[in-house]
């Protein structure tokens, strides 16, 4: 099929393009600048130029395309509300798009603050709703399109896709733990975060296109279910050979900074669902492999 991909020279968006290429679909990404257009077309998938903010590229990839995938994000943490707009317009436009069309529609999703203090499930529903919320409400908006003949397929990440090249949490826990001279965790570090390796996510993206995937479906790409901040820590401690220290809470926003919010909150999550209705294993390396083969620390 045809697939128009949002994201398309990003982290995961990347690695997604990569699987989908593989499993011999047409590839159509967005591209800002001229590096990720060469570097879509050096990969054999074709190029639109625009962003997020050029809604008229949106509905044009949309309108011409078998399937979206939209994995796109500003992730500007200093100004959620620009982030959660531009998301929440995205996602509108590209579902007014498909209205009618019963073509799958991938959405890229977060576990964040979704469950705190149990693993998250497929059959959890988001809190968030509305464009105030966390990502704009999205993942809601672009269900509410089911009913609206829309093949809606949410795919939430888990909070660290990891793999060599990761400029994301990982990278910078790192940087935090080498300008601090300690890799911290923040009071017992029981809190847990659910893992994947950038391999697999985008494997699962692909999955959920070819095994069509139900509309309405919530898929996890979680490898492991939980490990404890603690474990994080004592990883990178290791790798870049600093004392392992806990920081209480009330002085976590001094050493961690923006990272903060995330890394102290429970972030687990099972994917049982998922591995069953795709036919998915993990065969990526896990977590603590990464941290431990030393790309991270270059």
């Amino acid at each position: 099929m045809h697939v128009f991909v949002t994201g398309a020279t990003g982290w995961i968006g990347s690695a997604a393009v990569d699987q989908l290429l593989h499993a011999g679909h047409k590839v159509t990404g967005l591209a800002r600048s001229d590096a990720s257009a060469t570097a879509l077309e050096a990969k054999g998938a074709q190029v639109l130029r625009g962003d997020l903010d050029h809604l008229d590229s949106l509905r044009t990839g949309a309108a011409e395309a078998d399937a979206v995938v939209h994995l796109a994000n500003k992730h500007d943490w200093a100004n959620p509300a620009v982030t959660n707009k531009a998301e929440r317009d995205a996602v509108q436009t590209i579902g007014d798009t498909l209205a009618g069309s019963h073509r799958p529609f991938v959405l890229a999703s977060g576990l964040s603050f979704l469950t705190p203090g149990r693993a998250a499930t497929e059959q959890d529903t988001s809190p968030f709703h509305g464009p105030d919320s966390a990502r704009g409400g999205s993942e809601n908006l672009a269900l509410d399109f089911v009913p609206k003949g829309v093949n809606t397929i949410v795919v939430r990440f888990a909070p660290t896709v990891h793999g060599d090249g990761d400029q994301g949490f990982m990278a910078g826990l790192v940087a935090t733990a080498r300008a601090k001279t300690l890799a911290g965790y923040i009071d017992a570090g029981t809190n847990r975060w659910a893992a994947i390796h950038r391999g697999d996510a985008g494997r699962i993206v692909q999955l959920a296109l070819d095994k069509q995937a139900p509309a309405g479906t919530i898929l996890h790409a979680v490898a492991e279910t939980g490990i404890p901040t603690h474990d994080i820590a004592e990883a990178i401690g290791r790798g870049l050979d600093l004392p392992i220290t806990s920081i209480p809470a009330d002085r976590a926003g001094d050493h961690f900074g923006w990272l903060t919010r995330f890394f102290g909150t429970d972030m687990a999550a099972s994917s049982d669902t998922t591995r069953t209705l795709l036919g998915w294993t993990p065969s990526g390396p896990t977590l603590a492999e990464d941290l431990d083969s030393g790309y991270y620390y270059r």
